[in-house]
C-alpha cells in the first residue's frame, strides 16, 4: 500500500512538471508566432530589389545631367 501511495505521488509530481513545461512551451510558441507575423509585415513593407535598382538608376541619371 505504501508503494502505491509513493508511486501515485511520484507520477503526480512528474505530471505537474510536464504540464508546467507544456504551458511554458505554448507561451513561447504564441510569442514566436506573433513575432513572425510582425517580421512578415516588416519584410512585406520593405522595398524590393528591382525598385531599389530603378531608384538608383533615376538618381544616377539625375546626377549625370
Amino acid at each position: 500500500m505504501l508503494c502505491w501511495i509513493v508511486c501515485f505521488w511520484w507520477m503526480h509530481r512528474i505530471s505537474s512538471r510536464q504540464d508546467a513545461l507544456l504551458k511554458e512551451l505554448h507561451g513561447m510558441t504564441k510569442r514566436i508566432q506573433r513575432l513572425s507575423k510582425v517580421e512578415h509585415e516588416l519584410i512585406k513593407g520593405a522595398p524590393q530589389v528591382n525598385d531599389i535598382k530603378k531608384h538608383a538608376e533615376n538618381v544616377r541619371e539625375a546626377v549625370e545631367q
